[in-house]
């Protein structure tokens, strides 16, 4: 058996064109890759979008547009790790505009249902410091936030 590494696959009602091409707007080294097309007989409309593959960061990913039966959670969301205030700003913004939801230290929900945590690179080195004082103080800042903010974690 040849395994050729793993997928996330991420269903949706209709909008897997939408979200595969702002997520593909969003990050660098991204791409819609392929798209195919529900054929006669099936449960949605002929022509209308099956699948998308697209890549972000270059890793691959594919969307399907199957229905309202399962709609997305927080039990798996995506991870972006920023070294910028800028960067999170960007990627925050973008997220939680048009219908996106914010949450608490650094996770939001993007307009499509789907969970992201926008943090910062330093922050595991905030809060895993050696000296507890600064440890406590970037954990009980990030409790209070929303979007994370560099400047009030160390």
């Amino acid at each position: 058996m040849t395994i050729h590494g793993v997928t996330p696959y991420l269903w949706f009602d209709n909008e897997a064109l939408e979200a595969a091409e702002f997520y593909t707007s969003l990050f660098p080294n991204s791409k819609i890759k392929n798209i195919s097309y529900y054929q006669a007989g099936a449960p949605k409309p002929e022509g209308s979008v099956l699948t998308v593959d697209f890549e972000i960061f270059g890793r691959e990913f594919s969307a399907l547009n199957a229905g309202p039966q399962f709609p997305h959670s927080e039990a798996v969301s995506f991870q972006i790790a920023c070294d910028t205030q800028e960067e999170i700003d960007r990627i925050w913004d973008a997220l939680v505009s048009n219908g996106g939801a914010e949450s608490q230290c650094g996770w939001c929900k993007d307009r499509f249902g789907v969970s992201w945590q926008v943090t910062a690179t330093q922050l595991g080195e905030f809060l895993g410091s050696s000296d507890p004082v600064k440890s406590k103080k970037a954990w009980e800042a990030m409790m209070e936030m929303t979007k994370i903010v560099i400047a009030d974690l160390s």
